[in-house]
């Protein structure tokens, strides 16, 4: 099934026609035969608007009830049985009644487009959802309906609905738009001249975009490859030079002059990346530009002229500007020039500018093709291709003379050879000169003059010239394409390095960076951000000493988008390590995502852990702590009973149960605030030398007497821990212990040392704990097997594990040889003490 089409009146401003211009075309199609229908319209009680609704079918509408009233929406159903060729849907950005079948009307649209009804609708531009704040700034007021641009710019046909401002608050002073009461509100509020001006620029300015989109579609569907100067757009050529900023300027006021001017700035590259260009200077141009609502571009090509006037054409421009030659007078011999060449080729429909700048007639640096080699191999081909043909000269002639002319020749040709393998292509050409010089002078008669007596040696000697520069151009060639490939082969090592740590999942900013900086021999390498145009610059990583802190301060910075940018301090880098260098950028770009997401991640848990506990401690609080806090209330309600007189045995269990009560309670809630402390980071032990023979002792004062067994020896090395920490988590430990073991059979607390370490083992005759149990029995809220409501909350040996691993110890769970379970306390010694007293083992039963 074919998709529908959809068509939109656009307005500038509510009241410009968008729905009687919608309801016009609704009754040239009924004339034309066409099924049409009405799926939804609201006339707003204007009379003209109402007037066109006569005539045209209009499908029942679907109620809702919210709130205590009752609501109108279209019913999509009906439409779709009702099937139509054309349906009027109005208001598109429309917010639908909960419970609707779509949250908004956009969608019940795209559903009747999807079944193939052709629908017209209708939008004002302060609908659009890109233009939420610029309204804003203009209005005063913000749109709480909004429809997103997208399903604007799909539609098959946009028709802009305009009309001045003056023109539109007439309509409003007639009454046409609102009701008589509403007018003078109206009319100096929102309807202010000022405000009705600013939306329709945007709308004009909305749909000529929109236009721009249609002809490019059709020029390339057609393939059009003639300039159509429906509107002046202005192409920059830059070298990369200080001159581009100036002709960026001169192309920003030649696009003022003509109605919707466009700044294209471009930047050719050559395929081989050599070149002169400073990728410094580029990207302030390419600030300039976007800052001056200009578009920068990065081009590829080897013949410049070509690649200019191709994307001028492709862009449909209708203006180049280029900037007057830095040539010298003499280096017009080697061609024409960029400028010149553009300009002869542009044709009649190409405008081509040549502003003079600063720069122009000073020479330029050439393009670099010898830079590769090296400085050392550069002064070696020139002093081969300078010095080389005399040397040669006084050898054959004080050593050899009788040689030949042809061995001469292909002396004087090796020597050209060396010259382009050291040095390049210039060298080489010198030696090729000289040589023929030189060949002319010393050894072709008549010696010593430049006159040649046989035309044989003339096709000999020009032979020579001719093969030595072919040669030196093939070589020349050969060299550069080696440097080439091996520059791409590095470019693929570090590409495929950065391959591997994204298949890694390496999120270390900083490693990368300092990758880069190695990589590319920096002094610094940072990545900068900002959160919009006009804030500051700051730092989000860094490595090596004084970073750049913002792009301007750079050697070379490579943008990420429109508000990140990698910087580098240290040196220029050559254009050609721009591309290297922004995949280093882009991936800097995805690691700090990376680690900001997995931070979020952790944020995340974090806060699902805190829910989780709260939960928990709800259901906690709701029946462990109520139950202490009713008995407490019975009993002292029971005591302050005047029906009932209380025997002095009656009244002491009555207090021994509001006493037992509080302790319970006191030891909930003191668990409850430490849990609280141990989830907020709180804790800051208060570490000190201390013995196990006298803290733990004083932990056994809640559990009953003969409980539990010590066997402490005194022996052991003193402990570096917080007294009162090392307290709480043997008193935990014990009491849980004492809660599972046997009645009959005493918990058994035992101590040994470990090298730098000091045990301490509560076992218990228990039913024990299983293998996969172990680490859940330390979280909190969790109690093991059948354990009564009554019996804690279940944050004991949580508290306890965190009070142990705050004082640098640990606490784990071990199966008791025989069954039952074994908690192993581990503390550290104090750093130097060795045992104190003499090996005299105690067992004290409490």
């Amino acid at each position: 099934m074919a998709r529908g089409r959809l068509r939109i009146y656009l307005g500038a401003a509510p009241g410009v026609g968008k729905t009687y211009a919608m309801l016009s075309e609704a009754h040239r199609r009924i004339e034309r035969g066409t099924d049409c229908v009405v799926a939804f319209v609201e006339h707003h009680d204007r009379p003209r608007t109402e007037v066109m609704l006569h005539g045209l079918e209009e499908l029942p509408r679907r109620e809702l009830e919210y709130r205590g009233a009752v609501f109108t929406e279209m019913d999509v159903d009906a439409v779709l049985a009702r099937r139509p060729q054309v349906a009027l849907v109005d208001e598109l950005p429309h917010t639908n009644i909960p419970g609707s079948r779509n949250a908004k009307r956009w969608q019940d649209v795209e559903e009747l487009l999807a079944a193939g009804v052709d629908v017209v609708s209708t939008v004002n531009i302060q609908h659009l959802e890109s233009l939420g704040d610029v309204v804003e700034s203009i209005t005063g007021v913000r749109q709480q309906e909004t429809v997103p641009d997208e399903v604007v710019r799909r539609a098959d046909q946009i028709e802009l609905v305009d009309m001045s401002p003056q023109a539109l608050r007439r309509r409003m002073a007639h009454g046409n738009i609102y009701q008589p009461d509403k007018v003078d509100a109206a009319l100096s509020n929102y309807f202010r001249p000022g405000n009705l001006t600013a939306l329709r620029e945007l709308a004009l300015l909305w749909v000529a975009d929109r236009v721009d989109e249609y002809l490019n579609e059709y020029r390339s569907e057609h393939r059009v490859s003639k300039i159509w100067g429906s509107r002046e757009r202005i192409v920059v050529g830059l070298t990369g030079g200080p001159e581009g900023r100036t002709l960026i300027r001169r192309a920003a006021r030649l696009a003022e002059k003509g109605a919707g001017g466009e700044v294209l700035a471009v930047y050719i590259a050559r395929s081989d990346g050599l070149n002169s260009a400073s990728p410094k200077e580029l990207a302030v141009q390419r600030t300039l530009v976007e800052d001056l609502g200009g578009t920068y571009h990065h081009v590829v090509g080897d013949d410049v002229p070509a690649a200019l006037l191709d994307f001028a054409r492709g862009v449909n421009a209708t203006q180049i500007v280029l900037g007057v030659s830095r040539r010298r007078s003499w280096q017009y011999v080697l061609g024409p020039g960029v400028g010149a060449t553009v300009a002869r080729d542009s044709g009649p429909d190409l405008d081509v500018h040549l502003i003079t700048h600063d720069e122009a007639g000073k020479g330029r640096l050439p393009l670099g093709r010898s830079a590769r080699l090296g400085r050392s191999r550069l002064i070696w081909g020139w002093l081969t291709g300078v010095l080389g043909p005399v040397l040669l000269t006084w050898l054959l002639t004080s050593v050899a003379p009788e040689v030949g002319l042809a061995n001469d020749m292909l002396l004087y040709l090796a020597l050209t050879v060396a010259a382009a393998l050291l040095g390049g292509l210039l060298p080489a050409l010198t030696s090729a000169l000289a040589g023929s010089l030189l060949l002319n002078w010393f050894f072709t008669p008549p010696v010593h003059t430049l006159t040649i007596a046989d035309p044989k040696n003339i096709v000999a000697i020009a032979i020579f010239v001719g093969v030595a520069v072919s040669v030196a151009s093939v070589v020349d060639l050969a060299a550069r394409r080696t440097q080439q490939a091996i520059r791409l082969r590095a470019e693929s090592e570090i590409l495929s390095f950065l391959a591997g740590s994204v298949l890694r999942g390496e999120t270390s900013l900083e490693a990368l960076l300092e990758r880069v900086r190695e990589t590319f021999g920096m002094e610094s390498v940072a990545l900068l951000e900002r959160a919009d145009d006009v804030t500051p610059w700051t730092c989000a990583g860094s490595v090596g000493p004084r970073p750049c802190q913002s792009p301007e301060r750079a050697d070379v910075d490579v943008p990420v988008g429109d508000h990140m940018t990698l910087a580098l301090s240290g040196r220029v880098l050559p254009a050609s390590d721009r591309r290297v260098l922004a995949a280093f950028a882009a991936q800097a770009a995805v690691v700090l995502d990376r680690q900001r997401l997995q931070q979020e991640a952790d944020r995340a848990k974090e806060l699902a852990e805190g829910n989780r506990i709260r939960t928990a401690l709800l259901a906690a609080v709701s029946h462990d702590l109520r139950t202490p806090l009713a008995g407490i209330k019975a009993s002292v309600s029971s005591l302050r009973s005047d029906d009932v007189e209380w025997s002095e045995q009656d009244r002491a269990e009555l207090l021994e149960a509001i006493e037992a009560g509080a302790d319970r309670l006191d030891h909930l809630v003191g668990n409850l605030l430490d849990m609280s402390r141990l989830q907020t980071g709180t804790v800051t032990p208060i570490v000190r030398e201390a013995d196990l023979d006298e803290v733990v002792p004083m932990a056994l004062g809640g559990v009953p007497e003969d409980s539990v067994e010590l066997d402490i020896p005194e022996t052991l090395p003193m402990v570096h821990v917080d007294k009162g920490l090392l307290e709480r988590v043997v008193a935990n430990v014990v009491e849980n212990a004492v809660k599972y073991s046997p009645a009959d059979t005493p918990v058994l607390v035992k101590a040994s040392s470990m090298a730098d370490r000091v045990e301490v083992r509560v076992v218990d005759r228990g039913p024990g704990v299983p293998d996969e149990v172990k680490e859940r029995i330390f979280e909190p809220f969790q109690r093991y097997g059948d354990s009564p409501r009554g019996a804690g909350v279940g944050l004991g040996l949580a508290v306890a594990r965190g009070f142990a691993e705050a004082m640098g110890g640990t606490l784990a769970a071990e199966d008791t040889p025989g069954g039952g379970l074994t908690m192993v306390l581990s503390l550290p010694t104090a750093p130097g003490r060795g045992p104190g007293r003499p090996d005299l083992s105690v067992a004290v039963t409490s």
